[in-house]
């Protein structure tokens, strides 16, 4: 399976499937000499785990993330890291009835489609429960761009009614916004590899994800020009914007002030309403949807995508060390 490695110099590779034995990520490119240990994941982990509130699954997993190498007496070792979440509360006969029948929403027709099978077990590598190997590499990268004086954050900003929703068998979604502060001027490739290119590739990576915006997005088509363009002025000796419409990001690269991205979460496809489906032999089905599943993923979501946005800005700066002369003189004499 082609497509679970992320970035180019802090690399990222996701493995495990949701009713495996256990899930993890291997990070490829950490720089050696940072401080690191399963204590600095944990909060990045519970923020995503499962089995915290109503509305969320009832699936019940400590979600301890052991750091099986690339650390040694306590620091990075310019090594592979080696991750490894262990899945412990899976009940993989709560989809035996699903083996057979493509649910509304999910990967299950893409996925015999391109491949001829399927992990019917909570749809295997397509489940959100991957996003937990995800979350596990964007703390480490959080904690680099920490000691470089960038903190990213992200929150939910719209939310549909989910009580209503559960009472009537069915999911909503949601808008997750987050915002990097401390990114700056001159981060990013023009052309193809974008920051805001990459970070929308990012961020629409996560399964729910379904649309994302860098500033005032697609707001910014129903104005003018002279209202969207941000207009510089000095400030402190520093070349600086009057506005942010933006949103941190021109031409591709950086500009120095925040970086501002939203994007839009889908309902969770996994409901107990009646839908009509069909089988892996082409007849016509209607399905009810059992088992543990979130009536809104948007919560748990909120840490994934700003794992991803820190994962993605690490990896462009570390790129961007190399764009100039000036950058290699002052390195290497």
């Amino acid at each position: 399976m082609a497509g679970s490695t992320f970035g180019k110099n802090f690399r990222v590779t996701t493995w495990g499937e949701s009713h495996g034995v256990s899930l993890g990520c291997v990070i490829d490119g950490c720089p050696a000499g940072l401080p690191l240990s399963s204590e600095d994941l944990a909060p990045y982990m519970a923020r995503r785990r499962p089995g915290q509130g109503g509305y969320t699954t009832a699936r019940n997993e400590a979600d301890e993330a052991e750091i099986m190498s690339g650390v040694f007496e306590g620091v990075t070792t310019g090594t592979p890291i080696a991750i490894m979440i262990k899945n412990n509360d899976q009940h993989s006969k709560d989809y035996e009835a699903l083996r057979e029948v493509y649910r509304p929403g999910h990967a299950d027709f893409g996925f015999d489609a391109k491949y001829g099978i399927r992990d019917h077990r909570g749809g295997g590598r397509s489940s959100g429960r991957e996003t937990a190997a995800r979350v596990a590499a964007g703390a480490v990268a959080a904690k680099i761009l920490e000691r470089l004086g960038i903190s990213v954050s992200a929150a939910a900003i719209f939310a549909g009614d989910a009580a209503s929703a559960a009472a009537d068998g069915d999911s909503v979604g949601g808008i997750i916004e987050c915002v990097a502060k401390g990114v700056p001027a001159g981060i990013g490739d023009p052309v193809f590899d974008k920051l805001d290119a990459r970070l929308a590739a990012a961020v629409m990576s996560v399964g729910a994800v379904k649309g994302v915006e860098i500033g005032d997005g697609f707001a910014a088509a129903k104005t003018r020009g002279s209202e969207n363009n941000d207009e510089f002025e000095m400030k402190d000796s520093a070349v600086t914007k009057r506005t942010n419409h933006s949103g941190g990001i021109l031409g591709g690269i950086s500009d120095g002030s925040d970086i501002i991205l939203r994007c839009a979460v889908k309902p969770t496809p996994s409901i107990s309403k009646e839908q009509h489906t069909v089988t892996r032999d082409g007849e016509d089905t209607t399905i009810r949807i059992g088992g543990r599943h979130d009536t809104i993923i948007v919560p748990r979501a909120v840490v994934v995508v700003e794992c991803m946005v820190a994962i993605t800005l690490l990896d462009a700066m570390m790129e961007n060390m190399h764009s100039k002369m000036s950058s290699l003189e002052g390195f290497y004499r």
